[in-house]
């Protein structure tokens, strides 16, 4: 199992990432952050995509959905965002965000390694 420093670190060896997160939904708050440049403040993203997956749980609640949210990708002209909820029950509450450069990102790839971090992240 791994620590968040470390699930962070390694999430930063994709191909393309620019910057992670581990951010608690409840609280729009970053629990840890690697990476980020000038125009990427992950605190900020933090909080704003905090309010996209309470904007899409709510959704679904309201849908009648019982299915789990897996990931949400936000794809601009430059990058993919990648957000990915945690499933233990001990992690209720949780999701991992993942920065991409789209030239330098290979979206199945990522998805993939980010879903190994999850499986391996112990908070």
């Amino acid at each position: 199992m791994a620590n968040t420093e470390a699930s962070l670190k390694e999430a930063m060896t994709i191909d393309g990432a620019i910057g992670a997160a581990l951010v608690d939904y409840s609280s729009g708050m970053a629990l840890g952050t690697t990476g980020g440049t000038k125009d990427l403040d992950l605190n900020v993203a933090a909080a704003g995509n905090t309010d996209v997956v309470r904007a899409k749980v709510r959704t679904m609640e309201h849908l009648g959905l019982q299915e789990e949210i897996e990931d949400v990708l936000i794809t601009l002209g430059s990058q993919y965002h990648l957000i990915r909820l945690l499933r233990s029950a001990s992690d209720n509450g949780l999701f991992l965000y993942l920065a991409l450069d789209r030239g330098r990102a290979n979206l199945a790839m990522a998805r993939h390694q980010l879903r190994k971090i999850e499986g391996e992240l112990e908070v």
